[in-house]
Order: C-alpha cells, then sequence, then structure tokens
C-alpha cells in the first residue's frame, strides 16, 4: 500500500473514532424517550348472579413456612385451575396460619369465596398486616393440606364485583 493509501485509511478511522466519540457523549447525557403508560389491568365487572370464573381471579400466594418454594407451587397448581398467578414470595408481614389463611377485609368478596374454596382443611380469612397487590393475597403455613381435586372454578357473584384483568399489548 503507497503513502497516500496509508494516510487515507489513518484519517477515515480518526474521523469514524472522533464521530462515535461525539455520538457516545451525546448518547450518555440524552434524556430517555417518554413511553406512552399504558394500563396494567382491564377492569371487568362481574354483575350479581353471573359466574365469577378462576381466569379471571388474580392470586399472590405467600408463603408462611420454613419449606423452600411453597408459594411458587401454590401458585403454579393455582394456575392450572386458570387462575391468574401473582407473585410468589415470602411473607413479608407478621400474620401466621397453620393451612391457608386468605388476607381480605372483606371475607364475603366472591372473589375470596372462590379462592378460598380450592384448598382442604380449615381456610381462615383474616386482614393483612402489609402492602398487598392487586388481586387476592393467601398465605401457606407449614401444615398445608394442598389443594382440592375436584374444587370448582366458577361461582354465582354473590353481588357485583370488579376485577383487574392483567392488559397485554403485543407488538
Amino acid at each position: 500500500m503507497n503513502k497516500a493509501a496509508q494516510r487515507l485509511v489513518v484519517l477515515a478511522a480518526a474521523g469514524i473514532f472522533v464521530m462515535g466519540t461525539m455520538l457516545g457523549i451525546k448518547l450518555s447525557f440524552a434524556s430517555p424517550e417518554s413511553v406512552a403508560d399504558e394500563p396494567a389491568c382491564e377492569i371487568k365487572k362481574v354483575a350479581r348472579g353471573e359466574v365469577l370464573s378462576s381466569n379471571l381471579v388474580m392470586v399472590h400466594v405467600y408463603n408462611s413456612s420454613r419449606r423452600t418454594g411453597a408459594a411458587n407451587r401454590v401458585k403454579i397448581n393455582l394456575e392450572r385451575k386458570g387462575f391468574l398467578g401473582g407473585v410468589a414470595k415470602n411473607n413479608p408481614g407478621k400474620v401466621r396460619t397453620k393451612n391457608v389463611t386468605v388476607l381480605t377485609t372483606d371475607p364475603d368478596d366472591p372473589r375470596v369465596r372462590l379462592v378460598a374454596a380450592q384448598f382442604e382443611g380449615k381456610v381462615e380469612r383474616v386482614p393483612a398486616d402489609f402492602e398487598m397487590e392487586d388481586g387476592i393475597s393467601i398465605l401457606i403455613g407449614p401444615k398445608y393440606e394442598g389443594l382440592k381435586k375436584d374444587s370448582n372454578t366458577k361461582i354465582k357473584a354473590g353481588r357485583d364485583v370488579s376485577v383487574c384483568v392483567p392488559a397485554i399489548t403485543l407488538p
């Protein structure tokens, strides 16, 4: 390669380096593009006397036992019954349970009744002592008896109820 071609290659490489540096600095100090707020969920109303099915109820499961992964296993099994799976975490509060406890301030809520009907043994209903997610939250205790095999995943709503169904937007 002759000297003129070498100089041209070095000059082009220097130009690309300077342009890349300028672009990098510009991107480093640029503010992010704003993203349109999309609703996290779509509100569906189930009128009194209509059927409330499991595919409209989001369930969050909290482990109140020492068994690792208990909340996740219960959440997966509830998803197999058609429920919408929420979070699966360790119990962040101080409320304890032996079998299953539904965290609610309204024990007559049709969603609470539907979720409680899925479990073997005594299911308690108590207020939560921590900030809960939208949906129904349950605690699984150390003497968890399991899910009923033949439980009904539909219930007639005893009153009007609004449910938050996650909104999914496809690209």
